[in-house]
């Protein structure tokens, strides 16, 4: 079953993480750039020029997304109804493009030094560089995953994904190193270029895919709607829920349904089972936008020509799995 959707304490507080944790990863970008432009300028390292490349291009993206999720969090207005929510999954689009980008150029290079090997140089300069440049990215990575529990911010998992590739990345780029630099194997170091290209071009291309679905209106995942479905009906006024929809923008979850109602029911009492029901929702995903309507029950509308989503078969009684960065 897929991750239920993080439920931030209160849309302010979701939007006070993201701009933090935002800044804090332009912050540790600089920081590495100038780590890493020392050590290359040291070293002569390929794979040292590809981490930094792929640096440069964090940088970037981390501006981006510091923009981006400012701009998300703008209240609607005239001409944006549902709030600017989608920007985080443009933040993420341009983010994968600039990771598809550094990772062409990553393999352009180690390919290029394979077939002209050149000596590293300055190696405990560069080996203690690219330590510390695994410590800082693990502590950032760290962070924004604390960020993601409470927010479910597509910006910044978009972030978080190159910024765990270039941990991994690092890692390789050490290897390469110590490779080029003790071992008299210039030809690893570029080598080890060409792996983080792999791995870079693997991580935009499932960033792009959150992206896409974002924007294309991807239902949230099934334990969120089971969950929703669950609180609507624990009014015994409640007869069914039907035409459920989900989709998300930015950190806001957009649910419509319908709901059976007694026909015979006032206006005034119809409106307040639906009230309650929106509130039951509200307690459970407090940045949720709904729109709910009632259903005389036994004179349903016919059902549109675009299905709604699959309705849940029932909600789940334990909590639900966590996913890897959970």
């Amino acid at each position: 079953m897929t991750t239920p959707t993080p439920a931030p304490a209160s849309l302010d507080d979701a939007h006070l993480a993201t701009r933090r944790i935002t800044r804090l990863s332009v912050g540790v970008a600089v920081a590495l750039i100038a780590m890493k432009a020392f050590a290359l300028g040291a070293s002569g390292s390929v794979s040292i020029l590809a981490t930094l490349a792929d640096s440069v291009l964090d940088l970037a993206a981390s501006l981006t997304t510091f923009f981006a999720v400012r701009w998300a969090a703008a209240p609607a207005n005239e001409n944006h109804r549902y709030g600017h929510g989608k920007g985080e999954a443009l933040s993420a689009l341009v983010q994968a493009g600039l990771v598809f980008a550094s990772a062409l150029f990553i393999a352009w290079e180690g390919v290029q030094r394979i077939f002209d090997p050149r000596p590293v140089t300055a190696g405990l300069w560069a080996t203690g560089v690219m330590v510390a440049a695994i410590a800082i990215t693990a502590w950032l990575v760290w962070m924004q995953t604390q960020t993601l529990k409470k927010t479910g911010s597509l910006a910044v998992a978009g972030d978080r994904a190159h910024y765990a590739a270039d941990l991994a990345a690092n890692v390789v780029v050490l290897i390469g190193v110590i490779s080029g630099a003790f071992l008299g194997a210039p030809g690893l170091d570029a080598a080890a270029g060409i792996v983080v290209a792999v791995w870079l071009f693997w991580g935009a291309t499932g960033m792009l895919k959150a992206a896409a679905d974002h924007l294309l209106d991807r239902a949230v995942p099934e334990a969120d709607r089971a969950a929703i479905t669950k609180a609507v009906l624990a009014d015994p006024q409640v007869f069914g829920v039907h035409q459920l929809r989900t989709r998300m923008s930015g950190q806001v979850m957009m649910v419509q349904m319908h709901i059976d109602l007694d026909a015979h029911q006032t206006l005034d009492a119809a409106h307040a089972i639906v009230v309650a029901a929106e509130n039951r929702v509200l307690a459970q995903y407090p940045a949720a936008d709904i729109l709910i309507h009632a259903d005389p029950r036994g004179r349903t509308r016919p059902q549109p020509a675009i299905p709604a989503e699959p309705e849940p078969v029932a909600a789940p009684t334990g909590p639900a799995p966590k996913g890897p960065w959970s």
